[in-house]
């Protein structure tokens, strides 16, 4: 009886170690982009003390990577590319943190409280979600804007406004499936009050999603204000800001392409390092994906 011999096979990649790799390239990637435009960004009070606002007509249109004092060349007004670019990502920043922190803060509270006591509060606050899902982003946008004018506090208090329904229904939904578990149940039973309920047995089941879209809701919002300054009704045209900057730079793009380039890069690199991080949290939170 012949003996039967085993034949060599390559090793095979499991699926699973494939996309941990791939997960693990997210987070390094979403990290790096994304660190690195906060350090600049950050750096840039220090690197550039006239805040970009220095004029220099007699180098005005400089082209980029022809003269060391210029990097990525002038505006029209002479002023310096790069360092409009940095400091202008402290307002767009700013706006993209500072509202997704508010709208949160808003949607979290108002989620938990209609989906833990449900009844009449569920009811008044999800009426109030609906209507305002029913109306036009942009007239909400315009209206509001042409009510309390534009301005970074009104830009960011507007996204507040428009953004904290997101939170409150999903909050409210996660609620309305924990509260049902047997440990809720068990809490109940030993006369778990109510605040420590929502916050020690509650907030913290739900937190997971409400984080992913913390993260990718502060690339939506730098994406928003920029769009919003360009059509003139974001911040103000003599504050830097990637906005502003694509919108002084649209005249220019076939004489000085450099002036509205930069600007855009500097919002495709900080979007895409933020969208990857919240890729790489909702697989670590929920690696079935049913998120």
């Amino acid at each position: 009886m012949k003996s039967m011999q085993t034949v060599p096979t390559a090793p095979i990649v499991a699926p699973a170690s494939r996309s941990l790799q791939w997960r693990s390239l997210e987070f390094i990637l979403g990290a790096l982009l994304t660190g690195a435009m906060l350090l600049l960004v950050l750096l840039s009070v220090w690197l550039f003390p006239d805040r970009g606002s220095a004029m220099d007509l007699a180098a005005r249109l400089t082209e980029p990577f022809t003269h060391w004092a210029h990097p990525l060349g002038t505006d029209p007004l002479g002023r310096d590319v790069l360092a409009r670019v940095l400091v202008g990502g402290r307002i767009s920043l700013m706006v993209g943190f500072l509202s997704v922190l508010g709208a949160s803060v808003l949607g979290i509270v108002i989620g938990l409280v209609a989906g833990y006591y449900r009844g009449f509060w569920d009811m008044l606050l999800m009426r109030c979600v609906d209507v305002q899902l029913a109306l036009p982003f942009i007239l909400v946008a315009l209206t509001f804007i042409s009510i309390l004018g534009g301005g970074l506090g009104n830009i960011i208090l507007f996204m507040i406004v428009s953004q904290w329904v997101q939170y409150a229904r999903l909050v409210r939904g996660m609620v309305l499936s924990v509260r049902e578990r047997e440990f809720i149940q068990a809490a109940r039973a030993f006369g778990v009050r109510d605040l420590a309920m929502i916050r020690h047995h509650i907030l913290p089941n739900v937190i997971g999603p409400v984080i992913i879209l913390i993260t990718l809701n502060v690339a939506n919002n730098i994406l928003l204000e920029s769009s919003l300054t360009f059509l003139g009704l974001g911040v103000d045209p003599l504050i830097p800001s990637w906005g502003g900057m694509l919108a002084d730079g649209r005249t220019y793009m076939q004489t000085a392409w450099w002036v509205s380039v930069f600007p855009g890069v500097a919002i495709m690199l900080t979007v895409l390092g933020l969208n990857l991080l919240g890729d790489w949290l909702r697989d670590r939170i929920d690696p079935t994906g049913k998120l």
